[in-house]
């Protein structure tokens, strides 16, 4: 047992004085909670004396009594306030209040230290700190015996359960989803208070975001540490006290956990982007190919391959997390500021992939795979149709759905181009490399202004006029007549859009 707020009174070297609330001097107090915060009940769980210099106190009756209300419906043991400090006069109101709802104020003496009372409440509580270190031993005991025993999550979120007493589950914050793609259904009561957070006030209880329901049961909401798309939601009733403490090590031990996951998601990720890697190269025999990829539960037959780039670098680096969590089988590999994906081709992959790269994110896919020898053509695919979301600001295009610049339909007709027009020029460069794709592009983008040419490419005018006259006589164009003009510049979109 504890000391009660009657027993703190009696102690004579604390000289705490009653102001009211006399029927309530048999509240029983679990901890001392030092504030001057304008809403100080957001940061108690329950049992609390709550000591304050009244720094924030209100003036207006209404106010102090609205304030007393908030402290007893966040189960405060009592107020005690320290004289001679900040604290305004108390109403006559206060006085009726307290004693109404046996919710004692005490006056502290000054200038007795507050550090004095937390001691002996402290003191008074020394079996309850002991098992409340008992329990916390073994939530950490939790995680220790599901990472050396292979114990999965379920194993994980029920012993947290069976310490703090309550329904535990960990979210996927944007989603307010179930973290695990295996984890049951969320209590619909529960996942509608998390769904509508951001539309209702935000409430604070003991450090936890939290949210009331309406059969009187409450959802808590508690930050992960390391992981700021994770909280731990935990869905109390109105029976249950909750230690302020334990729920900060639950959280602790779930970011553990998941920093747990998350390597062995990063070791699949690593293995399947090699897997990507080789067969992509064609380093791979198809076959061999095609048996690994049904091990990890993709059929190639239903397959399609994605390119996709965002301006959220940490979407692009968990997108392999994104799909784990929605349940979607995959390899990806990062390369050049873009992600590669091999996912099955569903009715709900294009949301999916929006959901999980965010909205800026452009992306293309590919025709169906079918067979593992087209994934080269694939890769080509998926990165003209890449091009196309970017030339037209669309979130997904899929290879076939659009066409770029008109008379290029496909990546056939695209390359047909590039060799008409362009691979002379290309062949050059390939054996002299000075840059004379570049400069075209450069030349016809700032509408042949050998000056502002000159100037982009931080080069001499002459240098300018010299490479241009070359590619006039390599490509047999003349930059003077519109209709070369016109095909060396589809010539060069197209060759955007089929370059890796």
């Amino acid at each position: 047992m504890g000391i009660t707020v009657g027993e703190l009174l009696e102690i004579p070297h604390l000289r705490l004085r009653l102001h009211s609330g006399a029927s309530g001097l048999s509240s029983e107090v679990s901890w001392t909670h030092t504030s001057d915060l304008p809403a100080p009940w957001e940061w108690l769980t329950g049992g609390e004396m709550l000591m304050t210099n009244g720094m924030s106190f209100p003036q207006r009756a209404e106010d102090q009594e609205a304030l007393i209300h908030h402290l007893v419906e966040a189960g405060a043991s009592a107020l005690a306030i320290g004289e001679r400090m900040y604290c305004p006069p108390l109403r006559r109101r206060i006085a009726q209040i307290s004693d109404q709802l046996r919710f004692p104020i005490l006056w502290i003496r000054y200038p007795l230290p507050f550090v004095a009372i937390s001691r002996s409440v402290a003191e008074a509580t020394l079996l309850e700190q002991s098992q409340r270190l008992i329990k916390t031993q073994r939530i950490y005991d939790a995680i220790r015996r599901t990472t050396s025993q292979g114990s999965d999550h379920a194993d994980f979120l029920e012993a947290l359960r069976r310490e703090l007493g309550c329904d535990v589950h960990l979210l996927h914050r944007e989603s307010g989803k179930p973290w695990y793609p295996d984890a049951g259904a969320l209590d619909p009561a529960a996942a509608s208070a998390v769904g509508t957070r951001e539309t209702t006030p935000r409430r604070l209880t003991g450090g936890a975001f939290s949210a009331p329901l309406a059969d009187g049961r409450e959802v808590l909401l508690v930050d992960v540490p390391t992981h700021e798309q994770a909280a731990l939601m935990v869905i109390r009733n109105h029976t249950v006290t909750l230690d302020a403490i334990l729920l900060q090590h639950a959280a602790t031990v779930a970011a553990l956990e998941l920093s747990q996951t998350q390597l062995v998601l990063e070791q699949r990720r690593r293995f399947g982007a090699e897997l990507l890697n080789q067969l992509l190269d064609g380093r791979m025999d198809p076959t061999v190919g095609q048996r690994q990829l049904t091990d990890l539960g993709l059929d190639p037959s239903h397959l399609v391959l994605v390119a996709a780039h965002s301006s959220e670098e940490g979407r692009m680096r968990e997108l392999h997390i994104a799909l784990w969590r929605r349940d979607v089988p995959h390899v990806c590999r990062h390369r050049s500021g873009r992600v590669q994906a091999l996912v099955p081709d569903t009715a709900e992959i294009d949301q999916v992939l929006t959901s999980a790269l965010g909205r800026e994110a452009r992306i293309g896919i590919s025709r169906p795979i079918s067979l593992v020898s087209r994934l080269p053509e694939a890769s080509r695919e998926s990165t003209w149709s890449l091009g196309i979301a970017d030339r037209t600001d669309t979130s997904v295009v899929r290879y076939g759905d659009a066409a770029p610049w008109v008379g290029l339909s496909n990546i056939a007709d695209a390359q047909s181009l590039i060799d008409r027009v362009l691979r002379p020029l290309l062949d050059h460069e390939a054996e002299h490399t000075i840059g004379l794709v570049e400069t075209l592009d450069s030349f016809l983008s700032n509408q042949r202004s050998w000056q502002r040419t000159a100037a982009a490419l931080h080069v001499h005018r002459q240098t300018v006029l010299y490479r241009i006259r070359k590619i006039e006589e390599i490509t047999s164009r003349n930059l003077s007549e519109t209709g070369d003009i016109s095909e060396l510049w589809l010539a060069l979109r197209a060759l955007e859009l089929v370059s890796p």
